[in-house]
């Protein structure tokens, strides 16, 4: 059930009552005020939950929130011409940083317009630029419904004219990733306008620039997010396909990486995009034979420490391991021992846990010589100790149920010792405390040998008798 809605005026005309007629504090006005409205279901994930402020001491009625009372500072001067647009700009963009419903009211209020119509105004005065794209950017995070046709055209204008300005191009780049973040058809537009060689090529100008290579290799990951509820089917695949094999995509990102040894931030980055990219059998193939794969297993022995990097190379090395000649290179280059460890040393760390799991499930499916090493290596114990762990989360229980599966599934000489490791009753309580894990659960029962119980469930439609 859909929560209800209410409009700042509302929300605000409560605190007031509160204020006025029951003579509370501010503090406890609004403290008040947001209890009532929560126990009634109404989301407030919308709204500015503080008190309006007195706009100036010539007006002491008039009230407003203080992203508004910089909103229309900026249209004054805006209007006027006045030297006080760059100062207006700043106290705007701050106040947008504050969270999202500034940023949301704002937009209600039309900033959106007059923030662009500050960025045209500004021309090729970098200064004014500047200061006019961040703003741009602060408004636009988490609302890409804003994007018009005059606003596409004036982003990518603005980065085919700025893209050696690392700065300038970096708040272009950022600005088209707050765009396409959960809107398919802003995405689908913007890669029509010619934005995915505009991105990879940012990242070559800027190689040795951290913060442009990022920035860059979030919005190329973006551009490939289906994410976008209103819309059955995107583009996805279509655009990875296009960041690869019509842009040289991998080797651009390779490259970088190379140039950023050093940076776990930056090499997180660059191999959660390589993870987007690897939708092919044979771009997963690329991604080794242009050294991508001996980078992340050299970075997943240097960066074990680094909870973030080990995430986003454990889901990495779990994409390209869809090729089943990368499975065999991956654990020849010791990944599969590497993800062990580093499953290991996080182990209270629920995402590893699954990320790790999910990878070693990939790396023993079909491979009976791999489920070998996992084995040897302490594969089998480490997923049951992550379910061990993380008993409430599901996709913990899901991962290690399909890894335990894969690994009895053709080298049924491991399954006694696995069931002597205590895997029948982890597997039993996942099944009991997660509908979800229900098929893998049960198949990784039964390829270990164990009873498992088959109950029909009925539906109450034909024929959906299940299991």
């Amino acid at each position: 059930m859909a929560q209800r809605r209410i409009t700042q005026e509302t929300f605000d005309a409560v605190v007031r009552e509160n204020i006025e007629e029951f003579d509370m504090e501010d503090s406890e006005a609004l403290k008040e005020a947001i209890e009532q409205f929560e126990s009634q279901g109404v989301d407030l994930g919308f709204i500015v939950k503080a008190v309006p402020k007195v706009c100036s001491e010539e007006n002491a009625e008039s009230q407003t929130h203080e992203v508004l009372q910089a909103l229309e500072s900026l249209k004054r001067a805006v209007g006027s011409s006045s030297a006080s647009v760059q100062e207006d700009l700043r106290v705007f963009t701050e106040q947008c940083s504050l969270g999202f419903p500034q940023r949301y009211l704002a937009a209600q209020k039309e900033a959106y317009p007059t923030i662009l119509s500050c960025c045209r105004r500004a021309g090729d005065e970098k200064e004014a630029l500047s200061g006019a794209l961040a703003a741009l950017s602060a408004l636009t995070d988490g609302q890409p419904d804003l994007l018009d046709v005059e606003g596409r055209e004036f982003v990518i204008g603005a980065l085919t004219a700025h893209q050696t300005e690392a700065a300038l191009a970096c708040l272009c780049i950022r600005i088209i990733r707050h765009f396409s973040l959960k809107h398919e058809n802003n995405r689908q537009a913007l890669v029509k306008a010619g934005v995915l060689p505009l991105l990879t090529a940012s990242i070559t100008q800027h190689t040795q620039l951290p913060e442009v290579v990022r920035e860059a290799c979030m919005a190329l990951r973006v551009m490939t997010f289906d994410d976008d509820v209103r819309v059955p089917f995107g583009q996805a695949h279509e655009h990875a396909r296009m960041i690869v094999a019509e842009l040289n995509g991998l080797k651009v990102l390779v490259e970088a990486a190379k140039a950023h040894s050093g940076n776990p931030s930056v090499l997180s980055e660059l191999c959660a995009t390589l993870s987007r990219l690897a939708v092919r059998n044979e771009f997963c193939q690329d991604i080794v034979d242009l050294g991508g794969l001996s980078f992340m297993v050299t970075l997943l022995a240097d960066g074990l420490d680094s909870q973030e990097l080990v995430k986003q190379v454990l889901s990495a090395l779990k994409a390209i391991a869809g090729n089943d000649d990368v499975k065999d290179a991956v654990v020849n280059a010791g990944g599969g021992e590497l993800i062990i460890m580093a499953m290991n040393r996080h182990m209270s760390n629920a995402q590893v846990c699954e990320q790790g799991c999910a990878a070693l499930s990939v790396l023993a499916l079909r491979k009976p010589n791999s489920c070998k090493v996992i084995m040897e290596c302490g594969g089998a114990m480490a997923a049951l100790q992550a379910m061990k762990t993380h008993p409430t989360e599901v996709n913990v229980q899901k991962q290690s149920c399909m890894l335990l599966r894969n690994l009895v599934a053709r080298s049924r000489d491991f399954t006694q010792p696995i069931l002597e490791m205590g895997a029948e009753a982890l597997i039993s309580q996942a099944l009991a405390a997660h509908r979800d894990c229900g098929d893998v659960g049960r198949a990784a029962l039964r390829d270990l040998g164990c009873q498992v119980e088959l109950r029909e469930l009925w539906t109450g439609k034909k024929g959906s008798l299940s299991h």
